[in-house]
């Protein structure tokens, strides 16, 4: 039997961030490591969702703090169907809309037996050593520090200019 990324993850207990491989909406990869000395903040969006306007203020958070710190859309359709589109679909409905420039990725799983490995380490506490959680809705947030060090999850009503977030960030 083949072992997967998400086995030999789990195997080696609190695997490091740095290590995940997720693609950009456009198809190429991102290296999270690029990202060392900056928090990241992954939220996983729906252009569909009653959450969608928070696009705005995660626009204005990203260019507000882009010093320091990186936003990275993850458009998941697991959640009432609300993110059905194609990446082009996604991609243009962000830029157009809200005016997105922080960074997306490709669509993925971020709950169940198909759950992106990124996903599998922001929600399991034997992979991120801090915290276990499970993805909620769609805009759950996830913040990362400037190691690739686990530091908390937001649900989806907290806004991305909460001082719950922001306070991290000065």
């Amino acid at each position: 039997m083949k072992e997967t990324n998400l086995t030999k993850m789990e195997k080696n207990q609190q695997a490091s961030l740095y290590n995940i491989s997720i693609n950009s909406i456009d198809g190429e990869a991102i290296n999270l490591e690029d990202f060392k000395g900056k928090k990241i903040l992954f939220v996983n969006t729906a252009s569909e969702c009653g959450f969608t306007g928070q696009y705005e203020d995660l626009e204005k958070l990203y260019t507000t703090y882009k010093d320091k710190l990186v936003v990275i859309g993850v458009p998941c359709n697991q959640f009432g169907g609300q993110e059905p589109g194609t990446l082009t679909e996604i991609k243009s409905f962000c830029e157009v809309n809200y005016g997105v420039t922080f960074l997306m990725t490709e669509k993925v799983n971020v709950k169940g037996e198909n759950q992106h490995p990124l996903y599998a380490w922001l929600t399991k506490k034997e992979l991120n050593g801090v915290k276990s959680s499970s993805v909620k809705w769609n805009f759950q947030k996830y913040l990362v520090d400037e190691e690739g060090n686990y530091i908390d999850f937001y649900y989806s009503m907290t806004k991305p200019l909460s001082s719950k977030i922001t306070n991290h960030l000065k």
